[in-house]
């Protein structure tokens, strides 16, 4: 092949990310139509070290390490709590673009979740701040999600995947929608 050849019928080689197992991905769902009252549950342990420092045990093999800023006199060695539940939820709303991109046969080359989250603690976590503020006053008052995904569909339908995975994404709608919530000493 001339050089001339190929300057008019370039390559262009394009990288996808890695994919998940499209069977064992149909045979979860079938269980979940199966059952729809299926569920599972999530454990975490978790030991304050000092200060606001503290350490999760997720399941049997993971450690998160959680930590305040300066401002809120911990010592900035880790993420916030709140910066980790808006870090679950993006990893939440990427697992679900790629199961239903997945699902639509639809390959990806980008896949990126950029979140804000405005939160407040006017009380101080109850240590005598502003007492009168009621639980829907306190914690994230709103929440931006914005997607970048790229891959082998047109925008529209890459859309359709984005809003279809937010619709159904678990740490999603455990944020927007009431759960029973019970605390009590061991």
């Amino acid at each position: 092949m001339t050089d001339a050849a190929t300057l008019d019928n370039p390559t262009t080689v394009k990288a996808y990310l890695r994919p998940i197992d499209a069977q064992g991905l149909a045979s979860f769902a079938a269980g979940g139509k199966a059952n729809p009252a299926r569920r599972g549950t999530n454990k975490v342990h978790t030991v304050m070290e000092g200060q606001y420092r503290s350490l999760s045990s997720v399941g049997d093999k993971h450690t998160v390490v959680v930590d305040e800023p300066l401002h809120l006199f911990g010592e900035d060695t880790a993420p916030a709590p709140g910066e980790i539940v808006l870090s679950g939820l993006g990893g939440c709303i990427a697992v679900g673009v790629t199961a239903v991109a997945t699902w639509k046969r639809v390959k990806l080359s980008k896949l990126e979740v950029f979140l804000e989250g405005d939160i407040g603690n006017p009380a101080a976590w109850g240590a005598g701040g502003a007492l009168e503020m009621t639980p829907p006053q306190m914690g994230f008052q709103a929440i931006r999600v914005k997607v970048l995904v790229e891959g082998d569909a047109p925008r529209e339908v890459l859309d359709e995947i984005v809003q279809h995975a937010n619709f159904y994404s678990p740490v999603a709608n455990s944020m927007r929608n009431p759960i029973p919530f019970e605390i009590s000493m061991v």
